[in-house]
């Protein structure tokens, strides 16, 4: 589950650009929910999880972190290997980088 600024489709500040870019670039599905509308959220989130910054990536119910710590996993491959994906590790995209076209559960 991706909390973050905005949607995949058009995320709203480039550090939930650039997580969603990394995630759409190892081809797995997920979920993501925009907090912008819903400030409320942000707050409890954040409260929470005790991340002050969005977005958050949550795996299996635990947070793994925002942008700098999920760019760390995709570049050594824990990204890949924690949503049990396969890829062959590589620099982040781009912050600029176009996602796919993605089904977003609430």
């Amino acid at each position: 589950m991706l909390f973050m600024k905005g949607t995949p489709d058009q995320p709203r500040c480039g550090f939930s650009a650039r997580t969603v870019a990394m995630l759409d670039e190892l081809g797995t599905d997920y979920a993501a929910m925009d907090i912008l509308p819903h400030p409320l959220i942000r707050q409890e989130l954040s409260e929470l999880s005790g991340w002050p910054t969005i977005p958050q990536l949550f795996i299996g119910g635990e947070l793994v972190g925002g942008c700098d710590i999920v760019t760390e996993m995709f570049e050594t491959g824990e990204l890949a290997q924690a949503l049990g994906v396969e890829h062959e590790g590589a620099s982040a995209p781009a912050a600029d980088a176009q996602p796919r076209p993605i089904q977003i559960g609430e």
